[in-house]
């Protein structure tokens, strides 16, 4: 196989993989873009500087070996480039897939600075580890020894799975304990099909159970059982998650027809899966033949109204209170919805509801004032700009708040701070509570998939060290 020479992204041009038409993607939940060829991977990854300071590496939370697995792509030695791929990253396929790369490796990129476009980093992350799976490089977890050792884990989101593989290659014994019946968490229920399919979440999961990692689903992690849970193990993670959403306080909220983004998402993704949806099939959940208003502009209400698209709304419309520019989501995201026919009303933000079952949303218009305590300019109201946005189903997607941990499991020595996140160290996860350490969002707010899963590597390793077990085992192939 012939080595693509690197520095040729003065004469290559960025190239993404085929995007499918919007008119066929609505209709369906698979994902979006097509796979790399051969060709085009090492093609595209030759493209890569190999600059003296790589920022893509840099500014990737699990600061990955970009330049390395790129040039090892480009060469045609994928083996190579996956192990070193999965040596930084425990779900590198998945972060390829839903990492918002526009904002961290791929929008820091070198030649991107320099005008010339930037390397397609998660493209080509996807394709090395989806190339892995279908070689069978992906092997599960064989600890070279069994330890005593045990870990309890609270939460099988991306945070307490990357713990749990990091745990097991070492020998511990780990336990996960969930509310929901799949592994996965927000990976699994939150994010929807066209971004992550779930077979790929599903593969890692049974990788890991087939690795000796204990999966306790469908549990109500309580008071009493959180003392069970403490007792139980040498250690307990904490990776909850934040699912409590805000509210909007405006007149009219409590009328049937306006649902939190959290439910209407858990809802799709189950049908997905082929349960048994009663909310959905009575059309509480479901879209179609609907005026659907999202309101919000992050992740979750991008992933929201390209749901409602797929399952047959008549229209979908985006209520954001600030520009396009000051939006928290990805502007990928947003040029995928608009492409399969999302409308946004930029600097609208709700007053009320009208109608019972709701029928509108009472709208007004906002403009940019001067900058707030985050630095971002404040929305301010535009007198006499009301008006109202006919909707048949309203779904709030203003963001995710931390559940009253401290009160719910009656653990007066775990440490919160004011926003009612755990308080916990971000190098190692510990917490002021005994042999208790914390990672992801319940720690952070709610953040991004990849900021968990370092997390949970970090917060694994110390804890490695604490129990005295030294170096992480490499698993025995």
């Amino acid at each position: 196989m012939a080595k693509e020479p690197m520095l040729k992204f003065t004469k290559v041009g960025r190239d993404m993989p085929v995007k499918r038409p919007p008119n066929l993607r609505a209709q369906d939940f698979r994902e979006i873009y097509a796979e790399y060829a051969d060709a085009k991977a090492r093609e595209q990854s030759s493209r890569c500087s190999q600059c003296g300071v790589p920022y893509c590496q840099t500014h990737c939370p699990l600061h990955n070996n970009i330049p390395d697995w790129l040039r090892l792509t480009a060469e045609g030695r994928l083996r190579e480039a996956y192990e070193i791929s999965q040596a930084t990253n425990t779900f590198p396929e998945i972060c390829g897939r839903i990492c918002p790369q526009d904002r961290l490796c791929e929008g820091n990129c070198v030649i991107e600075q320099s005008g010339h476009g930037t390397v397609t980093i998660g493209a080509v992350e996807k394709y090395i580890t989806d190339t892995a799976w279908e070689n069978g490089w992906v092997k599960p977890i064989r600890p070279r020894a069994e330890l005593e050792h045990s870990v309890g884990i609270i939460g099988a989101g991306p945070g307490g799975l990357a713990a749990a593989d990091v745990l097991r290659r070492a020998g511990v014994q780990v336990t996960i304990y969930d509310r929901y019946d799949r592994a996965g968490g927000l990976l699994t229920y939150g994010i929807p099909g066209f971004k992550l399919e779930k077979d790929i979440v599903m593969r890692r999961n049974d990788q890991l159970a087939q690795g000796g990692v204990n999966f306790e689903l469908n549990c109500n992690v309580d008071a009493d059982f959180f003392r069970t849970i403490r007792a139980e193990h040498d250690a307990v993670i904490i990776a909850t998650g934040v699912y409590k959403t805000r509210e909007i306080e405006a007149q009219g909220m409590d009328v049937p027809g306006i649902e939190r983004a959290i439910d209407f998402l858990t809802a799709s993704n189950r049908k997905s899966f082929g349960d048994a949806v009663p909310e959905f099939d009575d059309g509480r959940y479901n879209a179609a033949g609907k005026r659907v208003v999202v309101i919000g502009g992050g992740d979750t209400a991008m992933d929201c109204v390209r749901t409602s698209i797929r399952q047959g709304a008549t229209s979908v419309k985006c209520l954001y209170r600030r520009d396009r520019d000051n939006m928290p989501g990805s502007q990928r995201e947003v040029a995928n919805a608009e492409e399969e026919g999302v409308q946004f009303e930029w600097l609208t933000a709700p007053k009320g509801f009208v109608g019972n079952p709701v029928s509108g949303v009472m709208a007004q218009k906002m403009r940019l004032g001067a900058p707030d305590a985050t630095g971002r300019r404040a929305p301010e109201i535009m007198e006499g700009s009301d008006y109202v946005e006919d909707a048949d189903l309203v779904i709030t997607a203003l963001g995710f708040e931390p559940e009253d941990l401290r009160t719910l499991w009656e653990c007066d020595d775990l440490p919160v701070n004011r926003w009612g996140t755990v308080r916990a160290d971000f190098q190692t996860g510990k917490t002021g509570a005994e042999g208790i350490y914390a990672v992801g969002d319940i720690v952070r707010g709610a953040s991004l998939v990849v900021w968990a899963i370092r997390d949970g590597r970090d917060c694994a390793e110390a804890i490695l060290k604490d129990l005295g077990v030294g170096e992480t085992a490499i698993a025995a192939e």
